[in-house]
């Protein structure tokens, strides 16, 4: 009997990322059909025998897709044959299998996509003027507390004074 391996995935409007998580894979069998049927076998680590037999929900483009076998995992980004956002992985309506998991690492919201959001590949950070711990605004911020701590207990000093003022006035009012 066959085991499912752990299997992430995600998308964009013109594509599908799945990750299929067998470290030491051997014997890796990918099969694409266009209408969207995709098989997966290989042996894990001890020859044990894993498969995924998906259902995909739509067409996809077999000769734009590609598969890479890593010793971790086996990736492969699949193309769709319309570039449009799918509800769901699976043809199949309902609770997905429990081997197959969002990839959130790759997950990107339609939304997100046409704003260009959640590629960073072209952006230098080192011009962000984003500061490190050693930073002096740190130093100043301390430095506020340490002040306004100290004209708080400078007042209650002055308040304490005028308190002890005024019982020995009180005193020297009561002796004849």
């Amino acid at each position: 009997m066959s085991r499912h391996p752990s299997t992430k995935w995600a998308q964009r409007s013109d594509k599908v990322f799945l990750t299929i998580e067998l470290p030491d894979a051997k014997d890796v069998k990918l099969n694409l059909k266009p209408e969207g049927h995709f098989d997966f076998s290989a042996k894990g680590a001890d020859d044990i025998p894993y498969e995924l037999d998906l259902e995909l929900f739509d067409a996809v483009n077999v000769e734009e897709s590609k598969a890479a076998v890593a010793p971790r995992t086996i990736c492969y980004l699949i193309k769709k044959a319309e570039s449009k956002w799918w509800p769901r992985l699976l043809k199949k309506e309902g609770r997905p299998p429990v081997f197959l998991k969002v990839d959130w690492d790759k997950w990107q919201d339609e939304d997100d996509e046409d704003l260009g959001l959640g590629d960073f590949s072209d952006m230098d950070f080192s011009k962000l003027g984003m500061g490190g711990a050693d930073d002096d605004m740190e130093d100043d911020e301390d430095d506020d507390v340490v002040e306004s701590a100290n004209k708080d207990g400078e007042g209650s000093k002055a308040e304490e004074s005028k308190g002890e003022e005024a019982p020995a006035a009180a005193a020297e009012e009561a002796k004849p």
